[in-house]
């Protein structure tokens, strides 16, 4: 039985990555510089923040819980970075980052303990904080933007440092994809995650606590999202409200569409990145079609519904499928 399931999600994220290829070579022969190397570098840096808070939601997803509120994390995780960079031009930028990293897992722990102590539901409690970290993120800047000439070089240009060809933004995504598949496969703490959503009654009485598994999983997701805050506002040099507005949208698309189950207990880390690379294909590949932005957000919500909606059908005939095996 657990090979069956394997065979499953196997092939699942086998055929969307025949989907990712396809519609990259749909893309190419559309528009060759679509599948230059600089353009594919391209595709790969426009995608790593996406990747970067899809592993972290994907931890958080597979307890059976959901995270609204990454966005408005990045968001005012950015705004203090960028304001503590233009009041203080010489703090290190590694402390920048650390700092980031840090505020955001505390943002992300808060959520984690009031669902935890108080057994509201995610969705509830990170929709609140959602609401309450973007207006910190007024608070705290005034309303005002920061913008890239009151930055200093050192605070934007880490993101664009290149190694072997491959900014810094794509290898921390790469490592995220790498690490997080080697900590769900092969830790305890990761196996405690797929018990946790998939079956919290066994969970229980293995001793396992939800709310401190759950706990573990906002955390992280909420340090990812801090690490993002300072990524995303010094690769666009500017620091707003508003940034990142909507985001956590994609990023659960992103999770949904790579396998990974809102029920919990279910989803793997390759599938989410082939999800996140599907959704960074069609986002740069359709502002080449010189549609406007508002047709944009349309085209790629549509794409998006059919895929969630595919990848929904396709989990309820491998549940029918599972169901009649065990009957057999």
């Amino acid at each position: 039985m657990k090979s069956f399931g394997r065979d499953l999600i196997d092939s699942r994220e086998t055929g969307l990555a025949f989907f990712v290829v396809a519609t990259f070579m749909a893309a190419s022969v559309m528009f060759p510089s679509f599948a230059s190397v600089s353009g594919m570098l391209d595709t790969l840096d426009d995608t790593s923040i996406l990747m970067l808070l899809a592993v972290g939601q994907t931890l958080v997803l597979l307890t059976r819980a959901i995270d609204l509120s990454v966005a408005a994390n990045l968001a005012l995780t950015g705004m203090i970075a960028a304001l503590v960079n233009q009041a203080f031009p010489d703090v290190p930028v590694i402390v920048l980052l650390l700092m980031s990293t840090a505020i955001g897992a505390c943002l992300g722990a808060l959520n984690g303990a009031v669902i935890w102590s108080l057994g509201v539901p995610s969705i509830v409690v990170t929709l609140g904080t959602m609401a309450i970290y973007r207006g910190l993120v007024f608070v705290v800047s005034g309303g005002a933007w920061v913008t890239s000439n009151e930055m200093t070089p050192d605070f934007q240009e880490i993101v664009r440092v290149q190694l072997l060809g491959l900014s810094l933004m794509s290898w921390l995504a790469i490592a995220a994809i790498v690490l997080g598949a080697i900590f769900l496969r092969h830790t305890v703490l990761g196996r405690r995650l797929y018990l946790v959503g998939g079956n919290p009654a066994a969970a229980s009485s293995l001793g396992v606590s939800t709310g401190a598994t759950q706990f573990f999983a906002f955390t992280v997701s909420g340090a990812v999202a801090g690490l993002c805050g300072y990524l995303w506002v010094a690769r666009f040099a500017v620091a707003y409200t508003d940034v990142a507005s909507g985001f956590e949208l994609q990023v659960i698309a992103a999770c949904v569409i790579g396998g990974v189950s809102v029920a919990g207990g279910v989803g793997r880390i390759a599938g989410v990145a082939l999800g996140c690379l599907f959704l960074g294909i069609i986002k740069n590949a359709l502002p080449l079609l010189g549609l406007s932005p508002y047709w944009q957000m349309a085209v790629s919500g549509l794409i998006i519904t059919g895929a969630v909606i595919l990848n929904a059908r396709r989990d309820r005939a491998s549940h029918g499928s599972t169901l009649v095996t065990r009957q057999a």
